[in-house]
């Protein structure tokens, strides 16, 4: 059975009852996958929290610190998206940790699944778009500690470009960027990834899953990655609110089928993250997200 990453923190945000941030999505994710019988409950591992000093490995000290104390200034909070509250810094280092632990199983089991992740708008210096720390980027420097990885291909389909993966790991070569967003989607000003596909506004199924494929191919082909991470937003979906494509429950499901298969195809460890996804109608989202685990099931069992 594939490993699955979950902490009950990720859904203990204090948030106001009218923010826009889907913060209970992660528990029921969890509860959903259980009971539709798509996961047992064996198969779920905790993380622990990371330490400042992991942070900093790719984060300012200054930034970390004042995040963690809770001194970090009102301006730096608004960019980011949320109000500070100790449950929101537990559940940041609770989540940055589960994926890097999702990266671990992946090396050893091939594949794992973190039911959170992707905070990819996060930089150097700064927090952005209800990401504070990069998940993705720490778990790729986290991965290649490991003696059989020398190469990480951070595959990112959120629908909105992974601004903060691509500056933060800029002068790493052994870390490959690609951000397959839609262009008219946030953030208004675009970072440089090493691969960075535009989708256009409206695109649809058929165009969408070639353009994923064919890229995810050439990728593989050229840079012969030892671990791909995956962000596999379902804000892509043609009912999001926070999103410009057309994408339908069938293309959602497709989209982690073909990535999941041409990793496993091609024999490299896959760690996944769950990304954005922003309906307000809390079932149908988490069903979006269940695809990735259904997906995931259907290609590796």
């Amino acid at each position: 059975m594939l490993p699955l990453i979950y902490h009950a923190s990720y859904s203990k945000l204090a948030l106001p009852a009218t923010h826009q941030f889907p913060g209970s999505k992660y528990q029921h994710l969890y509860e959903y996958l259980i009971e539709q019988g798509i996961a047992l409950s064996s198969q779920f591992l905790a993380p622990e929290k990371v330490t400042q000093k992991y942070l900093t490995q790719l984060h300012e000290p200054s930034y970390v610190a004042s995040f963690i104390d809770g001194s970090i200034d009102s301006k730096a909070l608004r960019r980011i998206g949320f109000p500070w509250s100790e449950a929101l810094v537990e559940r940041t280092l609770f989540s940055v940790a589960g994926t890097a632990l999702t990266c671990e199983q992946a090396i050893e089991h091939g594949c794992a699944l973190h039911l959170s992740g992707g905070y990819h708008h996060a930089h150097h210096e700064y927090g952005s778009g209800y990401c504070i720390f990069n998940d993705l980027a720490l778990a790729a420097i986290h991965s290649l500690q490991n003696d059989n990885i020398e190469t990480v291909l951070i595959f990112d389909c959120d629908v909105h470009q992974g601004d903060g993966t691509a500056t933060i790991v800029q002068s790493n070569s052994n870390i490959i960027t690609c951000s397959l967003h839609c262009q008219e989607n946030f953030p208004s000003r675009k970072q440089r990834s090493d691969y960075d596909i535009e989708i256009a506004r409206g695109t649809e199924d058929k165009q969408y899953l070639e353009t994923v494929t064919q890229t995810l191919a050439y990728l593989i082909r050229l840079h012969q990655p030892d671990l791909i991470i995956y962000d596999a937003g379902v804000d892509i979906h043609q009912d999001d609110r926070l999103g410009y494509l057309q994408i339908s429950d069938q293309g959602l499901l497709e989209r982690d089928k073909l990535i999941l298969q041409q990793a496993k195809s091609a024999n490299i460890p896959i760690a996944c993250v769950i990304g954005g996804g922003y309906s307000k109608d809390i079932t149908k989202l988490t069903q979006r997200h269940s695809q990735l685990f259904i997906a995931a099931n259907d290609v590796w069992q």
